[in-house]
């Protein structure tokens, strides 16, 4: 069984990230509304009817927007860690939380979801891998520095959501105030393109076909910029670049190419096996 994946959306204005195979399909995160993490779907051409869980990796807003009105229509699990719940300003139905411990592994389906924690300026932020027929896709945003965990599962990934949020000489030029520059860099902060670049270089897998470059700052980073500088050191690793303002394609590990049609537009599927 394959697995595919797509970001429905990836920046400071909202976090959402499509993982599933054939059957099941989980969320990571659901920081946009629920009217436009639906119409996100729609655009790809998946049907909330596979989505079988939420999972968030922190309370921050732009990662949990949208939880009550999505887990209430749809009446969705959200798997959401009990200090984060605590910390989290956006309400959430008690009778659809489930428990959850972060660095356990969860099932869904046929789907296994490993968390692990990392380092960011939240409460318990943790990262995730979702799983499918030993296809492993990560989801790696909101990381001050590169851990021995991140490296670990990172290593074991054929395809990554990974942060990329600033260029160090964009942010140290640019016009945001001293100490939100220097929230940024800490070790509670976010990954820099040299950072993920080493992380990427160091500890890549050799099945890692497809990286989307995620959450990068709409001031302190460009699309191009960051997409020029992974290119020029991989040549067997699809680089993509995750919106802030629109879904991805959706991709999928373990077949071959085929094509989908949304609203009489191609949407290319890339399959991989």
């Amino acid at each position: 069984m394959s697995i595919e994946f797509a970001s429905l959306n990836s920046g400071s204005n909202g976090n959402c990230y499509y993982v599933g195979n054939q059957e099941e399909a989980v969320l990571i995160d659901a920081g946009l509304s629920c009217k436009e993490i639906e119409k996100r779907m729609k655009q790809v051409n998946i049907s909330m009817k596979k989505v079988k869980a939420v999972f968030i990796s922190h309370e921050h807003i732009d990662h949990v927007k949208g939880i009550e009105v999505l887990s209430k229509k749809y009446d969705l699990p959200v798997y959401i860690s009990a200090k984060t719940k605590t910390n989290c300003r956006t309400p959430i139905p008690s009778n659809l939380i489930k428990g959850f411990f972060t660095n356990e592994i969860y099932t869904i389906g046929q789907l296994q979801i490993t968390s692990f924690s990392k380092s960011h300026d939240a409460v318990d932020p943790c990262s995730f891998v979702v799983s499918s027929s030993n296809y492993h896709v990560g989801v790696f945003t909101d990381i001050g520095h590169v851990c021995e965990k991140v490296k670990t599962h990172f290593s074991k990934c054929h395809a990554v959501f990974l942060e990329a949020n600033y260029d160090e000489q964009m942010l140290e030029n640019g016009s945001y105030p001293y100490h939100l520059k220097k929230r940024i860099t800490s070790d509670e902060g976010h990954l820099s393109n040299n950072q993920a670049m080493e992380l990427f270089l160091n500890h890549r897998s050799p099945q890692l076909s497809h990286l989307l470059l995620s959450h990068l700052s709409k001031e302190n980073n460009c699309p191009d910029l960051v997409s020029n500088f992974f290119k020029k050191n991989t040549t067997n690793t699809e680089i993509i670049v995750a919106s802030r303002y629109e879904p991805s394609k959706l991709y999928r590990i373990g077949q071959s190419i085929h094509h989908q049609y949304v609203s009489n537009n191609p949407v290319q599927m890339q399959l991989f096996g």
